[in-house]
């Protein structure tokens, strides 16, 4: 995880956080006022090193052993051995940031387990708007170089502007890590580096879930389905994903070590990031049938079923639908009935946007809420339900649900409800690892209380209580979410690590479809 962004206040204390707090309401932290990470201002940095004739160094980030990393990739270890950093004009005659805008051929894996966070920075390339989000425009080997780029990365609630040097690790002449298919090109070796920064070293990116990429380039929240259980109403939840520009995933779990990237009969691959692109419902043989519309970012292997580019269903779609169903399809992408996709794959993750993302007319948008929280020893750190004497002292979070969903999001009859979406993130794990730290186990309860404004419940209200929602599972991911649909009304949502007096700062985010109010 990341390090708390630092803005330089020269205070200490409860001052301090009034002014980081006060900076906040007036938009620090919006991505068009994002927190200069460390306190660096890419502007005036190369400013000074056009005007010294001198090319950018980061001592935040330094061309050595200790920004490789700690154990595996740790100085003195058999993998970075002959390791050299190198700027990119050492590397080839003419480097370039972008050429032709960002593909998927920009991103090719190198010496380390972050596949996670390239398919994420992939899925990027599909949407210019988020990916200039994180990319700014204007960076160039040739303009104005002073060796010095920049990067906008979400974390726990605010926009950081990470600046890096453009010393990159190489071992016999060639990048380590992320490089493009034909090498001229740097833009994502850069961005992998400042992801590297802020989460203290390359060793720290090993290991992960796409979603936490997709989460740290949008600032979005995403949920996960397994698809051998999935709710009733899934192919409704994806249509307005779809609608509001949410980015979707999906995969095929691997049972051993010899499944990743296997192909299966039907030319689906194993272990392997999917995109969703599409979804629509069409007469079929006098039916309604449910279609979905996938992308493999290798471009290659395409499924080869039902509904796949020329199959034997499509004779029987009118001409005129058929057409509009086949046109811009890209190579690598094909249409496949909703039951084949359940039977085919196994989870499926949705990372929908926040407000701030969705500047297109025709997306919908949610509401949205972020508190920081901390659980500490023998004061707010009680642990689950299962530790009744300590439970209550946890902190505790009041909403109120005011309006319920349209009634064309009504599922036969069911009883008026207000969708919610409840977000519970620990932060800055992935960069205490070199620490021995990994991720605690997290999850909440949530309880109906109309009661004063202000009080924290204590251990008889639980007592007394059932939780009206939880969280599905307690789990050791950076961040557990789950959907609800309750009354309108009042509720407290109470965070915890699965024991008692483990230590961590988090965030807790509340998105709702319609207005809600929180404390």
């Amino acid at each position: 995880m990341a390090e708390p962004p630092v803005v330089p206040v020269f205070c200490t204390g409860v001052s301090a956080q009034v002014r980081r707090q006060r900076a906040k309401e007036l938009g620090l932290g919006r991505h068009d006022n994002a927190v200069r990470y460390l306190g660096q201002d890419f502007g005036q940095l190369a400013e000074e090193c056009r005007r010294s004739g001198t090319l950018f160094r980061d001592p935040a980030f330094p061309p050595a052993a200790a920004s490789l990393g700690f154990r595996e990739l740790g100085p003195g270890s058999a993998k970075t051995r002959g390791v050299q950093w190198k700027r990119p004009t050492e590397l080839c005659p003419r480097p370039q940031f972008i050429v032709d805008g960002a593909t998927r051929t920009d991103i090719c894996q190198g010496a380390l387990g972050d596949c996670w966070l390239l398919a994420a920075i992939a899925s990027l390339t599909l949407n210019e708007t988020l990916l200039h989000r994180v990319v700014p425009h204007g960076q160039s080997f040739q303009q104005g170089y002073a060796g010095i780029f920049h990067f906008q990365i979400w974390q726990f609630g605010e926009w950081l502007d990470v600046v890096v040097d453009d010393f990159l690790p190489t071992k016999d002449g060639k990048l380590l890590f992320v490089h493009s298919a034909e090498g001229s090109e740097f833009w994502s070796a850069l961005l992998e580096k400042a992801y590297a920064k802020v989460n203290g070293c390359y060793e720290a990116l090993s290991g992960g879930s796409t979603s936490e990429g997709f989460e740290d380039f949008t600032g979005g929240v995403t949920e996960w389905f397994d698809l051998r259980r999935p709710p009733a109403d899934l192919y409704q939840i994806i249509l307005k994903a779809l609608e509001r520009g949410s980015l979707l995933g999906c995969s095929i779990d691997i049972t051993s070590a010899f499944d990743m990237e296997a192909v299966t009969f039907k030319k689906l691959v194993k272990g392997h990031a999917y995109s969703v692109t599409g979804a629509r419902q069409i007469p079929y043989r006098g039916q309604a049938l449910e279609l979905i519309r996938m992308r493999n970012p290798w471009g290659e292997v395409e499924w080869t079923g039902a509904w796949s580019d020329g199959s034997a269903e499509w004779h029987a779609v009118e001409p005129a639908l058929r057409q509009q169903l086949m046109v811009k399809m890209e190579d690598g992408e094909f249409w496949m009935s909703f039951r084949d996709f359940l039977r085919e794959f196994t989870r499926l993750e949705i990372c929908n946007l926040t407000p701030d993302a969705l500047q297109s007319r025709k997306f919908r948008k949610w509401n949205t809420r972020l508190y920081d929280g901390t659980w500490r020893r023998g004061s707010t750190a009680g642990g689950c339900r299962n530790y009744p004497a300590t439970f209550w002292i946890n902190p505790q979070f009041k909403i109120q649900l005011e309006e319920v969903d349209d009634e064309r999001d009504e599922d036969g009859g069911r009883e008026p409800g207000c969708s919610f979406l409840l977000a519970l993130m620990q932060k800055n794990r992935r960069r205490e690892r070199r620490l021995g730290k990994d991720m605690e186990t997290i999850g909440f309860a949530v309880y109906e209380y109309a009661g004063r404004s202000g009080v924290h419940l204590k251990r008889e209200f639980f007592l007394a209580n059932a939780s009206r929602a939880r969280s599905e599972q307690f789990i050791n991911l950076r961040e557990v979410s789950t959907r609800f649909r309750l009354p309108p009304g009042e509720y407290i949502v109470v965070p915890s690590t699965f024991e008692p007096n483990r230590e961590a700062d988090f965030v807790l985010r509340v998105f709702s479809e319609k207005r809600a109010g929180t404390e």
